[in-house]
């Protein structure tokens, strides 16, 4: 009796794991492909600023202004309408 309900529910628990692996993968919206990307950035910089913190070269304003630097990089061009 018990093997009769490990299968179903070892093939349920399955099923369940995919759907959420590929719901989680993509973005539904371009606002959530946008807030990824922040995010991403964001931990770019601060990866660079604490790269920069462990080496005692610089300063704390040198690294602040090269985490600042980072972040523009990173950030997107606008473009004007119509272009």
């Amino acid at each position: 009796m018990r093997q009769r309900l490990l299968v179903p529910a070892a093939l349920a628990l399955l099923g369940g794991a995919v759907v959420m692996v590929t719901t989680t993968a993509y973005a539904q919206t371009q606002g959530m492909e946008r807030r990824d990307d922040r995010r991403d950035n964001r931990q770019g910089s601060r990866a660079q600023k604490q790269a920069c913190k462990a080496g005692d070269e610089k300063t704390r304003a040198e690294c602040r202004q090269e985490k600042r630097d980072t972040k523009q990089e990173n950030r997107p061009v606008n473009k004007p309408p119509g272009q």
